[in-house]
């Protein structure tokens, strides 16, 4: 099991990742705003599952890759490092596109299955669980397929919180959250600070993590 301190950080990450909107996020304000609150809590029903996904696949990977060698680590570490930090840079250079609100309405069943897949398929998901996930497993304490299912299990559940957030918010304010300028600062400048910084604190991250041979 992971230590008090290490899922307390972790979750610190997990909120300001989940709180940055990314395609799930799109995804719930869209649904939300243009087919109500029902369509869009449907919509993060099936996001949380996507989101469970990548928690199990990273548990199952990650116990492999730390089982195979400090080495093998460290090139998933460096990769990842240097992936997020791409991803902000090309976030912070890039003007996001506007959010149709007029697009065509789904059912609560159909929102529910979009939102799966768009998570499944959400690489900001993919490269969290992928590059940071893996600087709070400590091998020296044995378990790190346990420690990668308990964290991801915590981030599942803060995105379940934050995800749900999201839906009431936009379902409540519809048209209006979507006339200001708020949302289009967030989802450049302060979404591509944040993957940068993700990218660096990975980077400065203890080797002690990869201690066992």
């Amino acid at each position: 099991m992971p230590g008090t301190s290490a899922i307390i950080a972790f979750a610190a990450a997990s909120i300001v990742l989940l709180l940055i909107p990314g395609p799930a996020v799109l995804y719930i304000v869209n649904r939300s705003v243009s087919d109500g609150r029902h369509s869009g809590l449907a919509a993060v029903a099936g996001l949380t599952v996507g989101n469970l996904v990548h928690a199990l696949a990273a548990a199952a990977g990650l116990s492999a890759v730390l089982a195979t060698s400090a080495t093998a680590f460290n090139a998933v570490k460096w990769l990842g490092v240097g992936y997020l930090i791409w991803v902000g840079v090309r976030t912070l250079t890039t003007t996001p596109g506007d959010i149709d609100p007029d697009q065509p309405g789904v059912s609560p069943s159909r929102a529910f299955r979009q939102g799966v897949v768009v998570n499944i398929l959400n690489p900001k998901v993919a490269l969290f669980f992928l590059s940071f996930l893996p600087q709070f497993i400590h091998t020296e304490s044995g378990h790190p397929g346990l420690q990668a299912l308990v964290l991801g299990l915590v981030f599942v559940s803060i995105g379940f919180c934050t995800d749900s957030t999201y839906s009431l918010v936009a379902s409540g304010l519809r048209h209006v959250l979507l006339r200001g300028r708020t949302l289009p600062f967030i989802r450049r400048w302060v979404a591509g600070t944040v993957f940068i910084g993700l990218g660096l604190v990975a980077a400065t991250a203890s080797v002690s993590h990869t201690s066992r041979k």
